[in-house]
């Protein structure tokens, strides 16, 4: 971790400085991580590589576009990258709705919905993991105009990497379905996103720091393949207020 005195001017407060000092006495856990990434990304992208072959083309005979979407994200620092995931969506989606994705959005192709039902849009993701832009377990990340939106709490979660997967991302599942709920002709998704969904998340992703040690990144990384195989149910806490 950089020193408290090197840290971006945007995260430097109060808030996010109770988080800091819980990760600046995980150190050896954080270097045992970031080991681990580079270790599991490499094996990973070779044992993965006929998978992707077969998505890559099954992409490009179902609709006109790139194989892999290509999107501004934010992580570790503030610092922006670009995620590599599977297109799923119809070519310049991000253009035709809202950068969220809500319950039958017509933008999602065919092959797009078979491969978001079992999560393999993500699979490219080993790529940035390996190159240091994300890490396999830690907070989702956001596009910019949701980072924009974030309290000086939640801006804790950029004092790490970006992950493929988390506990709240497991629990959200089906986030599409739950928007569905709330948005109506005065609340948009973006609108929802922001002040519904994203304080839930947030929450969940901030416990996440407070819990970290590299027993519960192993935990979570059983509890994604049995949510994805849909084995075991994670309950989330948004109400019908």
């Amino acid at each position: 971790m950089r020193k408290w005195e090197k840290m971006p001017k945007y995260l430097k407060t109060k808030e996010v400085k109770k988080y800091y000092d819980i990760l600046n006495k995980r150190k050896f856990s954080l270097f045992i991580k970031r080991f681990f990434d580079i270790v599991f990304s490499i094996v990973g992208l070779i044992a993965f590589f006929p998978i992707f072959l077969i998505l890559g083309i099954a992409i490009k005979i179902d609709s006109k576009g790139p194989i892999f979407f290509r999107q501004e994200r934010v992580t570790i620092y503030n610092k922006i990258f670009r995620i590599f995931k599977f297109r799923t969506m119809v070519q310049n989606a991000d253009k035709l709705g809202s950068l969220v994705t809500v319950g039958n959005d017509r933008r999602i192709t065919k092959v797009g919905n078979f491969i978001r039902k079992f999560r393999l849009d993500e699979f490219p993701q080993l790529i940035n993991v390996l190159i240091g832009d994300m890490t396999f377990i830690g907070t989702r990340p956001e596009v910019r105009k949701y980072v924009d939106a974030y309290t000086d709490e939640m801006k804790a979660t950029l004092l790490m990497r970006a992950g493929v997967t988390s506990y709240t991302s497991i629990v959200f599942k089906d986030e599409a379905e739950i928007m569905d709920k709330y948005i109506d002709k005065k609340h948009d998704a973006d609108n929802v996103y922001i002040n519904k969904v994203l304080p839930l998340k947030m929450k969940t992703n901030l416990e996440y720091i407070t819990n970290f040690n590299m027993f519960y990144d192993i935990k979570i990384a059983i509890w994604t393949v049995l949510a994805v195989l849909s084995l075991k149910k994670f309950d989330n806490e948004i109400g019908d207020e």
